[in-house]
């Protein structure tokens, strides 16, 4: 009977481990959402203003 408690016990250790690896991968892998959508917003935003940069410069040489 003692060896099933101390089982149990290393199960839940193992149990309580892993979730606490589990949590720190969630906030690891959010931080890495978040900094790829920034980056994306990033390069929309580069084109989009190359792009009015180039077409407004077309325009005022007419």
């Amino acid at each position: 009977m003692d060896t099933l408690s101390t089982d149990v016990e290393q199960l839940s250790k193992g149990f309580t481990k892993l979730d606490n690896e589990q949590e720190r991968f969630n906030d690891r892998f959010n931080d890495y959402q978040r900094a790829t959508q920034w980056v994306v917003q990033l390069a929309f935003t580069l084109i989009a203003s190359a792009t009015l940069t180039v077409i407004v410069t077309s325009v005022l040489r007419r």
